[in-house]
């Protein structure tokens, strides 16, 4: 099931950006997916399916976004370790 959210912004907003409405919600999707992400919320997988983009494009935007895919914890070193 597809929901749609409405936002209400200022057109002054937009022309300041210099995207039109499609673009800028575009913009905002990708950033609140990275951002989900980032906050271990959803997992890259739901990230790329809910962008309609291959899972290893959402890994790129999420790396240049900052965001951590391995933290130094002995959890994450063993939870990897057991992946061999």
């Amino acid at each position: 099931m597809k929901r749609t959210i409405e936002i209400d912004c200022p057109p002054e907003l937009l022309m300041g950006l210099h995207l039109n409405a499609e673009r800028f919600a575009d913009y905002l999707k990708r950033q609140a997916a990275v951002s989900l992400f980032k906050e271990g919320r959803i997992s890259s997988g739901t990230a790329a399916s809910w962008l309609d983009i291959p899972r290893v494009e959402f890994l790129h935007l999420a790396w240049d976004a900052g965001a951590v895919f391995l933290e130094d914890s002995s959890d994450d070193l063993m939870r990897e370790t057991a992946l061999l």
